[in-house]
């Protein structure tokens, strides 16, 4: 639970009108969208959608409010769940990418870039059932091996140029020791570290012009210093290998906890995730803002109070992350707080809707939106 008092509260009400982020009208008659401010400083802007169909109620390009939403604002896309080895691997033996093959066509046809997430989850609670309790045979390590080159070919060579970044490894980091996460994969491997080593050159070999990416939740908060370490030791040890990462994935999934207002806590947080930044970009590590959304489950219920501290807590964050030119391409997860993941994930305990990301549930733009675009307009410009 957050420290967050009503005075603090306030206090961020008042920085962020002081600041001239206040909540815009729903961008139309030519007014720019999000990527087209980012795109003036070599920036793009960008979210997570899902699949759907007509008629159904989600954040998909199938719901015309929502697709409105990306169409409006956004320049690159990342199939919220639909590359993964839950929806394209149902069994062993066999694939679908139905739901992928027809995002990618919609994302196409509106001439909109297009990540893929992700090659392997390294998390076993996220397996498909099938892999949690996989056979690997009297050779075990040759069947992993074959397993996972199977299923990076097979989905790599699919989509070729089509697909401009992968996530290849998602969250191997344990964000409570610092230590690689073992699962029945990387035991049939013969290792986590030589299992993502082997997964990152091939992809490179089956998708050589994508942006390959180490992606995590490490954060700017303190209780993560210990997983802002074994990023950085991970990363580390791929440089000394040689194996072909691109860019670190920063998920960017930021939360209001501790005493004082949103602007207190982005100033004392600043410090310690700068020399963490600094450190990847020292080893030549590109950056990518991948998941970004404000959790604001401690904050009290009156919603214009709660998007103030929201709005002016991620406006510090971006400004922090677009001070450095290895970013490139800003993605938020999820366009609008009614299709928002975190509302399943931590619901808030007086049963409102948390209220993180660009525009509310019903389509309206709140003042992250506002604040988002203004840092886009503020940032240093980049070459291509």
């Amino acid at each position: 639970m957050t420290g967050f008092t009503r005075r603090d509260i306030l206090a961020s009400a008042t920085a962020l009108a002081a600041s001239g982020i206040a909540a815009p009208a729903f961008a139309q008659n030519g007014a720019p969208g999000l990527n087209a401010r980012a795109a003036k400083n070599g920036l793009r802007f960008g979210s997570c959608f899902l699949w759907g169909e007509p008629g159904m109620d989600t954040g998909s390009y199938a719901n015309p409010d929502y697709a409105r939403l990306i169409e409006q604002d956004c320049g690159i896309l990342v199939p919220e769940n639909e590359l993964k080895w839950q929806r394209t691997r149902p069994t062993p033996t066999s694939f679908d990418f139905t739901r992928a093959d027809a995002m990618l066509a919609w994302a196409e046809a509106r001439k909109i870039p297009m990540r893929g997430h992700t090659l392997f989850w390294a998390k076993t609670e996220y397996f498909p059932d099938w892999l949690k309790t996989y056979d690997f045979g009297p050779n075990p390590s040759k069947e992993a091996d074959r397993l996972l080159t199977e299923h990076v070919d097979t989905l790599c060579r699919r989509y070729g140029n089509r697909i401009v970044a992968y996530d290849v490894v998602n969250e191997s980091v344990d964000e409570k020791t610092g230590d690689l996460r073992e699962s029945v994969v990387t035991k049939a491997f013969g290792g986590t570290q030589a299992m993502l080593d082997h997964l990152f050159h091939l992809a490179r070999d089956a998708s050589p012009n994508a942006q390959l990416v180490y992606n995590d939740y490490m954060s700017w908060e303190p209780e993560n210093e210990i997983h802002r370490a074994g990023i950085l030791k991970l990363l580390e040890g791929f440089r000394k290998r040689g194996v072909p990462v691109d860019a670190l994935g920063v998920q960017s999934h930021i939360s209001l906890k501790g005493e004082g207002t949103a602007g207190q806590l982005a100033a004392r947080q600043e410090k310690p995730w700068r020399e963490f930044l600094d450190q990847v970009v020292a080893m030549d590590y590109k950056l990518v803002v991948t998941e970004m959304d404000v959790s604001d489950k401690g904050l009290p219920t009156d919603f214009k109070l709660r998007d103030a501290a929201v709005a002016e807590y991620g406006s510090a964050y971006l400004e922090i992350m677009l001070s450095y030119p290895q970013v490139h391409d800003v993605l938020v997860w999820g366009l609008c707080d009614k299709f928002n993941w975190l509302n399943n994930f931590k619901p808030r305990e007086d049963g409102t809707i948390k209220r993180g990301v660009p525009y509310d549930e019903h389509y309206q733009p709140k003042p992250l939106r506002d604040a988002i675009g203004k840092q886009f307009d503020r940032a240093p410009a980049r070459s291509a």
